[in-house]
């Protein structure tokens, strides 16, 4: 048993030595999402500062400065998404997203509850349900059309994929951008002091 258990760790020390898979694959994961906020953000930034303005019984967000907050959270997507697809200056770049993160899921998916996406009770589902029966009876041949590549669903908006990328920015955070594949890796081995 005692070889066993040997055998065991020194393959689980071995296999550290492509740990920096983990982090690289938690950078590809957060490149679309950030990718989509920060080009959501910046084509539509006049939008954007008039949905912060707008009070929130208007369904807006209601903050002060929107003007300042629509451009602090553009400049912290739009550096965000460059920082980390390159893997540079990781750790520090994550502190801003991660507030970025915990304002978003607290002024805009916290009132949602949890779920990302509509359980069958919701109203929202109770909705859709009653629009893909009357598509099925209505017009049969649409309704394979719609649903051939899986079954439609309706977004809750609650707070789970925020909580999501915010637990993958803090692991980034703790972590960095990782070995071999990160120019905070290579920048490290130049400058001894460089934050990686």
């Amino acid at each position: 048993m005692a070889k066993l258990i040997a055998l065991l760790n020194r393959a689980l020390e071995k296999s550290k030595k492509l740990d920096f898979v983990a982090l690289l694959s938690i950078r590809l994961y957060l490149l679309p999402t950030l990718y989509e906020g920060a080009h959501a953000k910046v084509t539509g930034f006049s939008g954007l500062v008039e949905w912060f303005a707008t009070p929130v019984a208007q369904g807006g967000l209601g903050m002060p400065l929107p003007t300042l907050m629509a451009t602090l959270a553009t400049g912290t997507e739009v550096a965000g998404l460059i920082c980390i697809a390159l893997g540079l200056f990781t750790r520090i770049v994550t502190v801003p997203l991660a507030i970025l993160m915990t304002v978003a899921g607290l002024s805009v998916h916290w009132s949602h509850g949890w779920a990302a996406i509509a359980d069958k009770t919701t109203e929202a589902s109770m909705r859709l349900s009653g629009l893909m029966t009357w598509l099925q009876h209505s017009f049969p041949g649409r309704f394979n059309y719609v649903t051939e590549l899986g079954d439609p669903i309706v977004l809750n908006n609650g707070i789970e994929f925020t909580v999501t990328y915010a637990v993958m920015i803090m692991v980034l955070f703790f972590y960095g951008a990782g070995r071999y594949v990160s120019a905070d890796h290579w920048l490290a081995k130049v400058f001894p002091r460089w934050p990686k």
